[in-house]
């Protein structure tokens, strides 16, 4: 009896002990991962859902790998899920404002253009959430807790086999990191036409992992250098171009965030921001880019090149990822015909790495805002458009007798955020003044785009030689949703897929000082085209041959007038989603096939 006495007061001890912290710490390396998890989920989407079960534990399992990896390494469990749980947090918050900026959460092929979002992340606002905040209360609140139970023996593993054990056990849970193919075999996937709503239903970081998938391009299914050569040469050119000497100076303008709101009918503003310019003698008309609220190299990626976004992963960035060797473009097809190909872009020079990406699409110089030789404005803290195009006229300027010109400008002056507190409004929505003051901000600044473009026109008239110039935008503002449900006339979640659509609307104008053929002289209809077919028309009203892809093009633009990322229209006016199984599949996949052709060949 005695014995039996001594056993059941040494269990009570030990359950009141050691065996408390034992149990405590078990509990510990079995939550902390999907607590993680859940804060993660919280701070990103703002909410909770019931998610399932797999969910859940595949998720839990990558983020077991970074706390049974530090558990492992230093011993300290609590310590271990601090860190475990302020990674997870700060992923969470990561993703949340860069899916309230672009649209898109943070994507692998992101982490190649790291350079370009730390030069302009200064320009946003970040607002801590309440989940971010109470987070951060809660982080503190564990701090202290592991400052109290910092000599706890449970909690401090000193037995190099049990910390030899949880090493192991973390470089296992390993595995669907590096592998993340492990993941969709337990049921998680992504959506690449809703990757902000796969992080929200997925989980932020197996979504991530499982994005990186499609870090390299698929070739279509059926290609093959026969099929794309046979497709290509049905398309060969037979435009002839207009008399040597006759061709005129090119100048594209691709204005940052350059937007029409105006046109939707349903905004009331003190003065009109697009009607001069849409009055010119020119054609004025509506073009459809694959990117919202960010990703301008797409959008001139698909201008220059012909290529569109719709056969590319989301959230893509093709100079980072796939243009690493001598490309066709544009550039290249007017410098194969004498052109001298100028680029210009007044922010850093290897913003979107286009001090790489520019001489292998065929560009012979590329000037940045450090290389400008004009007196420089701001607006918002960027180089103004005025001075954008005051430098576009010294380089037209300086160029040598009988030399054609092809100058490429992407401007900056529009770039968000539009939260400068000094800088003045003039632009106002005349019905609720004041409501959105990024949106007012943000017109004003496109009232200086306008009456900058104005000033190079009117110079551009004067000129003896034949000067044709087109500007478009890459792509609409990140400015306030209840702005943008106010000028589309409905809200994000009630929009039919046309109006979906018109989220990836931008303006271009082409205009020359010479007459220009009509719009239907040269197949196209002013409303509806897209980014990547747009160049096609400015070489026809440039009286510029294209090469057999540009022929390619202009024929799948006959039927489907745009195609983008986004969606696509046919000639009467419909739009589609790339979900939708019609008659046109079949002439998509035959863009699909020749585009990988021209972009990778037989790789």
């Amino acid at each position: 009896m005695d014995q039996k006495r001594r056993m059941s007061v040494m269990m009570k001890q030990w359950l009141h002990g050691k065996g408390r912290q034992t149990a405590f710490a078990l509990l510990l390396l079995a939550a902390t991962p999907l607590t993680a998890f859940f804060l993660m989920q919280w701070i990103y989407a703002g909410s909770l859902s019931a998610y399932p079960l797999h969910v859940v534990l595949g998720n839990g399992v990558c983020l077991a790998f970074v706390y049974y990896l530090i558990a492992g390494l230093t011993g300290r469990l609590l310590l271990g899920s601090l860190l475990t749980h302020l990674a997870a947090g700060l992923l969470g918050a990561a993703n949340y404002f860069v899916a309230a900026f672009r649209g898109n959460p943070v994507l692998p092929w992101d982490l190649t253009a790291l350079g370009t979002a730390a030069a302009v992340s200064g320009t946003y606002r970040y607002r801590p959430t309440l989940q971010m905040t109470l987070a951060l209360l809660a982080a503190g609140a564990a701090a202290c807790l592991m400052f109290c139970f910092r000599k706890r023996r449970a909690l401090c593993l000193r037995n190099k086999w049990l910390r030899a054990g949880l090493f192991c056990l973390g470089i296992l849970c390993l595995r669907p990191v590096v592998r993340p193919e492990i993941l969709e075999h337990w049921g998680i996937t992504t959506d690449v036409w809703d990757q902000k709503g796969a992080y929200r239903s997925q989980g932020v970081l197996a979504s991530f992992l499982c994005n990186t998938r499609f870090m390299e391009v698929e070739k279509p299914a059926g290609y093959s250098r026969r099929s794309y050569q046979n497709l290509l040469g049905k398309a060969k050119t037979s435009h002839r171009e207009k008399e040597a000497g006759q061709t005129p100076h090119v100048i594209a303008i691709m204005n940052e965030s350059w937007a029409d709101f105006e046109e939707f009918g349903n905004l009331s503003l003190n003065e009109s921001v697009m009607d001069e310019i849409r009055t010119l003698d020119g054609i004025f008309g509506h073009a459809y880019t694959s990117v919202f609220g960010a990703g301008t190299s797409a959008s001139e990626f698909e201008f220059l090149t012909g290529n569109t976004m719709a056969f590319l992963p989301s959230g893509s960035i093709p100079y980072q990822q796939y243009i690493l060797e001598p490309t066709d473009s544009l550039a290249s097809l007017l410098r194969d015909k004498g052109y001298r190909c100028l680029a210009l872009h007044p922010g850093e020079r290897d913003s979107w790495q286009r001090n790489q990406a520019y001489p292998l699409l065929g560009f012979e110089e590329f000037l940045c805002g450090e290389d400008f030789e004009v007196p420089v404005t701001e607006e918002h803290g960027y180089i103004s458009d005025a001075s954008s195009f005051d430098q576009l006229v010294r380089m037209f300027e300086e160029r040598q007798e009988g030399e054609r010109m092809f100058l490429f400008n992407v401007t900056i002056q529009n770039h968000g955020s539009y939260t400068d507190e000094d800088y003045e409004a003039k632009v106002h929505l005349t019905d609720e003044p004041g409501a959105y003051p990024m949106a007012e901000q943000y017109l004003t600044l496109e009232g200086e785009t306008q009456k900058a473009f104005l000033e190079l026109i009117r110079y551009l008239k004067n000129e003896p030689e034949p000067v044709l110039v087109v500007m478009f935008g890459d792509h609409q503002p990140a400015v306030e949703q209840e702005f943008l449900d106010k000028a589309y006339g409905v809200k994000q979640e009630d929009m039919t897929m046309e109006e979906y659509m018109g989220k990836f609307r931008v303006p271009f104008v082409i205009w020359a000082n010479y007459p220009l053929p009509a719009p239907e002289e040269i197949g196209l209809d002013p409303e509806i085209t897209s980014l990547n077919f747009l160049a096609q028309y400015v070489l026809e009203c440039a009286g510029i041959s294209g090469d057999d892809y540009g022929e390619f093009l202009k024929g799948v633009s006959r039927s489907l007038p745009a195609l983008t990322f986004a969606g696509y229209f046919d000639r009467q006016g419909e739009a589609y989603s790339h979900l939708e199984t019609n008659e046109y599949g079949e002439l998509i996949e035959e863009y699909q096939t020749v585009q990988y052709g021209e972009l990778f060949g037989d790789t």
